[in-house]
């Protein structure tokens, strides 16, 4: 379901036709031009989705004598469209406006060319349509790498966190982070709007840390590229101390790096989650460290 408030807002629509609804059951990010039921041919036409008109479909209304515009328009409005939108600042004739409205049809207007309009429209659908889920952790920009810490609550994830934001990185969310899935291969994390910028300091209290260290402190929203996982030391766990297991965990069906970093006092976790992040940029641009030692070391033996 699409917000109707929230898509006229989004996209910046002047209301000529005003909704009754608040919501509209919209199902895919596309758009349709209805230029060929303008021509009459309805066999495949996707009324589900939100209608534009350009240049060239207001053009052709315009040229209908008057008759067989309003037969043109009572056909086209018959069906359950859930809004149309007039792009280019157009001035619609206003038979059209009567008749959208006499069908509980919407009619917004857009100053923006019909192709910019869409692309903007169908990014809006695409994050209001994907997967969301929620997470407990905290979402960092950690040197163009979105850093996702998780482990039990109490474990030093603010803290760490503060210390990266002192350092010059961005917070996007503390404790709750809201994930949408874009892509089969990429996650969005941001922040719940009522907690936005603040974070939760055991023995302080809540901070607001766009108030505290600049809006260069804080972001809107970051890909989640890596999960750290905070863990208290376990003395009897073997951790990886090359570094060639390649970790991942499932996120609504997208595999996201993984590493797991146990911690214990005198360790720097801000440092730690740093070198984390800039190593992580250099096995995606294709150089692993462990491997190349690993390598240098077979071939000494092979010597």
């Amino acid at each position: 379901m699409i917000s109707v408030r929230d898509f006229e807002t989004a996209l910046q629509l002047k209301t000529l036709v005003p909704s009754t609804r608040t919501e509209w059951d919209i199902r895919t990010p596309d758009l349709n031009r209805p230029g060929m039921q303008f021509c009459g041919f309805y066999e495949f036409f996707a009324f589900e989705r939100p209608q534009v008109i350009g240049k060239v479909e207001m053009a052709y209304l315009e040229e209908q004598p008057e008759e067989m515009r309003k037969k043109i328009l009572e056909r086209y409005f018959s069906y359950p469209v859930p809004c149309l939108i007039i792009c280019r600042n157009l001035t619609p004739p206003s038979d059209l406006l009567t008749i959208a409205g006499a069908h509980d049809v919407p009619v917004y207007s857009s100053t923006l060319v019909t192709s910019k309009f869409v692309a903007l429209a169908i990014h809006y659908l695409n994050r209001s349509l994907a997967p969301h889920m929620t997470r407990h952790g905290v979402l960092l920009d950690v040197y163009g790498i979105g850093v996702f810490l998780s482990g039990k609550s109490g474990v030093g994830k603010s803290e760490a966190a503060l210390e990266l934001v002192k350092r010059g990185h961005q917070l996007v969310a503390d404790d709750v982070v809201d994930i949408c899935r874009i892509s089969d291969d990429r996650l969005i994390g941001t922040c719940p709007e009522k907690v936005r910028h603040l974070m939760e300091i055991r023995g302080i209290g809540v901070i607001d840390v766009k108030a505290m260290y600049g809006i260069g402190a804080v972001a809107f929203s970051k890909s989640i590229d890596l999960i750290i996982e905070l863990e208290s030391w376990d003395e009897n766990k073997a951790y990886d101390r090359i570094g060639l297991q390649d970790d991942k965990i499932e996120i609504m069906g997208v595999h996201v790096p993984h590493q797991t970093m146990p911690i214990k006092p005198g360790r720097n976790l801000a440092i730690i989650v740093e070198v984390a992040a800039r190593n992580f940029s250099l096995k995606r641009s294709g150089y692993n460290a462990a491997r190349e030692l690993t390598a240098l070391l077979q071939d000494d033996s092979n010597v």
